[in-house]
């Protein structure tokens, strides 16, 4: 209503077609401990009966704000959300998840602690429809907590579950909002969060229950694709760590190794060599650029990491810490 006292906190809610999970999802925002908070709807043209339902829920709660578009995406129903918000915190939420009663207070606190971008720990659901890779992502997404282990991981894959992020709205509007690249918006955001120095901290408990479907989002389009990634990820290195270098070293020789070398030579980036333990690979070359063992390991370019196997990555981060090598400074663990 004009005049009334801005909420503390926008909970930013995009929608479409989600008619058969949202009396989940309102059920949670209903119970949440901190309540001076609204939520902005933002219903990107679906076709079921979400609009209804959204309707039904603000005649019974009035922190409940509707913005209707065509099907514009992802991007444009966060953006027309985050221009709508009038709380000084924004919240993210997916309309086919569920929150902990105490996710809104909780995180807030987080926020309030010192963290400029507030998130928590997720448990995928139905567990029946969680795959091997999921599961796998699941236990990685909620190893990092601090800020240190998630700037660490971030050249990785995704270190925070996009719909479970806090912030502060000026804080997004002042990383220029959300951005449609052809790669995914939301790692794309917290690239930008690190470069402008935001510090990152979830709270160490499962507040978020994330819904796994097959024709989710980043299941289906090709912004969420591994190219995608890989695109995002090189767009971002160059400017954080390769601002004044054009050729590095990649630490891995296969599927992983070649895909991020083939991304980086389409940046002007060239491979000096890649490294590998397979003695198979060893003496020869890939790419055009030669094979060397790990003794051959020089810091005469900067490292990149690019090793898919289960527990590579803890394995090759012991060797090189062990011999004064510095992450990120001298590499960067890319998968």
């Amino acid at each position: 209503m004009m005049g009334a006292k801005s909420p503390m906190l926008t909970v930013l809610l995009p929608c479409r077609d989600a008619a058969a999970y949202l009396p989940r999802c309102i059920a949670g925002l209903s119970r949440q401990s901190f309540s001076d908070f609204e939520v902005v709807a933002v219903d990107d043209g679906s076709t079921d009966e979400t609009a209804e339902l959204l309707a039904q829920w603000r005649r019974r709660d009035r922190r409940v704000r509707i913005i209707e578009q065509g099907r514009l995406g992802l991007v444009a129903a966060l953006n027309h959300g985050l221009a709508a918000a009038r709380g000084e915190v924004l919240a993210r939420m997916d309309a086919d998840d569920i929150a902990h009663p105490r996710r809104l207070e909780m995180q807030l606190a987080l926020l309030r602690s010192g963290a400029d971008i507030a998130s928590c720990l997720v448990r995928c659901f139905p567990r029946s429809q969680v795959r091997l890779g999921m599961r796998r992502y699941e236990r990685w997404l909620n190893s990092l907590v601090a800020h240190e282990q998630i700037a660490r991981d971030l050249f990785v894959e995704s270190p925070l579950a996009h719909p479970t992020a806090m912030l502060l709205a000026r804080t997004l509007r002042g990383l220029g909002g959300y951005r449609d690249q052809g790669w995914p918006e939301d790692y794309d955001l917290w690239m930008r969060a690190y470069a402008a120095g935001l510090r990152f901290a979830k709270v160490p408990r499962c507040l978020y229950w994330w819904r796994e479907r097959a024709d989710r989002l980043s299941r289906v389009h090709g912004a969420y694709s591994p190219a995608a990634f890989r695109r995002c990820k090189v767009h971002h290195l160059k400017a954080l760590h390769l601002c004044e270098q054009s050729v590095v070293t990649i630490w891995g020789a296969g599927k992983e190794g070649k895909a991020l070398a083939r991304h980086l030579r389409r940046e002007n980036i060239a491979v000096a060599a890649f490294v590998d333990v397979d003695p198979r690979k060893i003496g020869t070359t890939v790419l055009g650029a030669p094979v060397a063992g790990v003794g051959g390991l020089t810091r005469d370019h900067y490292l990149l990491v690019a090793v898919g196997a289960h527990g590579a990555r803890d394995e090759i981060r012991g060797y090189l810490d062990s011999r004064g090598w510095r992450e990120p400074r001298d590499y960067r663990t890319m998968a």
